[in-house]
């Protein structure tokens, strides 16, 4: 949940959001007046009452959101001790529910020098919570192949074509065939489970009781296990030294191996996993953070675009086998990049003061 968004006075969705929170709520609560907390990245809207409460009322249209599928997966999640929002009542088909309030405090803002180790290693313990969820075929995705690819075009689409103007040649679109395929065939041959997919510090509560409350999880597939490890540690809006990342990277290595969640690895291919899948999640970022703009009208992921380069470059000139990728991100888009009224030095994008 982001920053306050003003409402129009002919917001209808708004005003029969309020008209049903009236009629699923004790008159004690009534008149039903709502105040908005803003929106994420997708259209869902949070809203408090002006009489406190201990409940959030959610917009979630059902032309864009899937809140069946919320629903579900905060069951799951609840019932494996994962603290996500308890649901008072929703009405999936008109998109309106009201969920638990775990409060304002963002890990995003909690956490800092003094207290990261601490708040990391509660956000991994839980995320080893997540991945002790079992397999739900039927309501889980599988994070296939055909899906991989999906996203990663996300970034060859919006990033490279709409936002950078860069229109690919054929050799170009042969050398990102290959990236993809060794990207997607990492994702698929670590061990497999429940992925949040947006498991970072903006979806993530630090709560009253000092559990880790985790919100927006209703895109959750099953898929390749680093995958939120990596979303955490490489946040995309916060980050932090190499040395520790790799520090609470393989406490969670060895946390996962000690629960049989994974086999026996080696430190070095866990980081392979680790550095490959991220990989993968920072190229569709690119391509994300330029649709929310073009698409979407949601400037303010434009300012974050440097520190995702700069992740990208990083894992891409590490390893051999991705540095013909970087080399050509450095010497063909990196320029168009640099030309734009977003962009900062990638080099120092996200250093801590």
């Amino acid at each position: 949940m982001n920053e306050t968004i003003p409402q129009s006075p002919n917001d209808s969705r708004k005003s029969a959001l309020a008209n049903w929170v009236t009629l699923n709520t004790p008159d004690s609560w009534h008149p039903i007046e709502l105040q908005s907390l803003g929106s994420d990245a997708g259209f869902r809207r949070y809203f408090r009452f002006q009489q406190p409460s201990q409940w959030l009322a959610v917009d979630a249209p059902p032309a864009t959101e899937d809140s069946h599928q919320f629903v579900a997966i905060a069951r799951i999640l609840r019932n494996q001790n994962v603290h996500s929002p308890e649901i008072l009542v929703a009405d999936p088909e008109l998109g309106f529910l009201l969920v638990e309030d775990m409060g304002d405090t963002l890990f995003f803002r909690a956490v800092d020098n003094a207290n990261a180790d601490q708040l990391y290693t509660l956000a991994i313990d839980t995320l080893l919570q997540l991945h002790q969820c079992d397999d739900h075929p039927e309501l889980i995705p599988r994070y296939d192949r055909v899906l991989l690819r999906r996203e990663l075009e996300i970034f060859t689409e919006w990033f490279a074509r709409k936002l950078l103007g860069y229109s690919l040649n054929d050799t170009e679109q042969q050398l990102l065939d290959q990236l993809f395929i060794n990207l997607e065939d990492n994702s698929l041959t670590q061990p497999q489970g429940f992925v949040h997919r947006d498991y970072h510090s903006r979806n993530l509560l630090v709560r009253d009781d000092g559990a880790l409350g985790v919100i927006d999880f209703q895109g959750a597939l099953w898929g390749g296990v680093t995958y939120d490890l990596v979303s955490l540690l490489r946040d995309c809006y916060l980050r932090w030294p190499a040395d520790k990342v790799t520090q609470w990277a393989l406490y969670y290595r060895q946390r996962a191996i000690d629960l049989q969640q994974i086999p026996i690895v080696t430190e070095q291919e866990f980081l392979r996993w680790f550095d490959w899948l991220g990989l993968q999640r920072h190229i569709k970022v690119l391509g994300i953070f330029a649709r929310l703009q073009l698409r979407d009208n949601k400037s303010g992921y434009l300012q974050d675009l440097p520190l995702v380069i700069r992740y990208t470059l990083e894992v891409a000139n590490q390893y051999p086998e991705l540095q013909e990728f970087a080399a050509w991100f450095t010497r063909t888009l990196l320029p168009i990049a640099q030309q734009q009224h977003w962009y900062s030095n990638y080099h120092t994008a996200g250093d801590r003061e």
